[in-house]
């Protein structure tokens, strides 16, 4: 059960988690860790900006190139994707579908998807 600030149980919370579907429920959790750890929601960041994002992992994909490999990550906080994407990398330990994150660097924008190019990353403990 949920509580609202005076202890008492919040109905219209419990009639959400009871009829919302699990991805919707997901996303909402996403959405409030990123907050309580300081992240810029997803959906807000946009080209040129230097921005923490936190969230978890849903692909990872490597791209070998005739030139330079990559490693690819797409970041879900429950508002939108932030693509990672560290060039000249095929593998990089912990970087994984599912694992929580904290990346920072600058936003530029590929295909009309928001990308940020070898972020400083914080992996979070395994929950």
């Amino acid at each position: 059960m949920t509580t609202d600030e005076g202890g008492r149980v919040s109905f219209r919370r419990l009639l959400h988690r009871l009829t919302a579907s699990e991805a919707e429920i997901e996303a909402q959790e996403l959405r409030r860790g990123s907050a309580e750890s300081g992240g810029v929601p997803a959906r807000q960041c946009g080209r040129g900006q230097v921005v923490c994002v936190n969230g978890r992992l849903r692909t990872v994909v490597y791209t070998p190139r005739t030139n330079l490999p990559t490693l690819e990550a797409d970041l879900y906080d429950g508002s939108d994707v932030v693509t990672l994407v560290w060039l000249g990398r095929r593998h990089i330990a912990g970087i994984e579908p599912g694992r929580h994150l904290t990346a920072r660097g600058r936003v530029a924008m590929r295909d009309d998807r928001k990308v940020i190019y070898n972020p400083y990353y914080e992996l979070e403990p395994p929950k």
